[in-house]
């Protein structure tokens, strides 16, 4: 008999976010900054120059900002799990109890519910409660090291598109092919992160692209604005 396997996209859902959240900041961001600076009429050397200090300054914040919100999450749920390795100690009846009207909730009978609940509660009762009744599992878990990792390094590789782009690109259209790459290239993240994590293509593309083509005309408009009135 050939055993059953399914392959689970949630598994991914936690470097996934940070990776995806990091590229898309970093291309938006930095895009969005060369276009007002090269809007503003700044030479190409200022445009780089403001688009490699955005690039690193983005990535370490991105880098630090998801390594202390996960590690508040870390933070959570080890107080979590303490309060509920006390909980056990203390008062294992109570806890089965407990353990037992969750199964009940989900649809079991009573005996049944009181059956699993007692079973597993005699197998593993910390791993049984931190599941069933906290909601913890290893796909959810915190790893404020494995996020702060995706995002900056997500943020770096996006952040590197618009700054070749204004490189390479002619000094009169310059604006127009940064913004033009940079939304391409919004769509294609925006597919593969909808890809990656299951969901519909489109949606995916038109999210990223509509959000980044509003910022792109912002700072366009600010960049255009004030390099007028100067």
């Amino acid at each position: 008999m050939r055993s059953h396997f399914e392959r689970h996209r949630s598994k991914r859902s936690g470097w996934l976010r940070a990776a995806v959240l990091g590229a898309d900041d970093g291309l938006v961001s930095t895009a969005a900054l060369l276009v007002g600076v090269a809007a503003s009429g700044a030479t190409k050397n200022a445009i780089l120059t403001a688009g490699v200090a955005a690039l690193s300054a983005g990535a370490m914040a991105m880098a630090i900002g998801e390594y202390v919100s996960v590690s508040a999450q870390a933070d959570t749920e080890a107080a979590d799990r303490s309060r509920e390795e006390r909980e056990l100690a203390n008062n294992p009846k109570a806890e089965l109890q407990e353990l037992i009207s969750i199964y009940r909730e989900r649809g079991l009978t009573p005996e049944l519910a009181a059956d699993v609940a007692t079973a597993l509660q005699e197998r593993d009762p910390l791993a049984a409660h931190l599941r069933d009744e906290l909601g913890f599992t290893e796909t959810s878990k915190a790893r404020p090291i494995q996020a702060a990792a995706a995002s900056a390094a997500s943020f770096a590789a996006g952040a590197t598109i618009p700054l070749v782009t204004a490189a390479i690109s002619p000094t009169g259209s310059r604006s127009i092919v940064i913004a033009g790459v940079t939304l391409a290239a919004l769509c294609i993240l925006g597919v593969l992160g909808a890809a990656m994590g299951g969901a519909p293509r489109l949606r995916g593309a038109l999210r990223v692209g509509i959000g980044g083509a509003l910022a792109l005309t912002v700072t366009y408009g600010v960049g255009a604005l004030f390099g007028s009135a100067t």
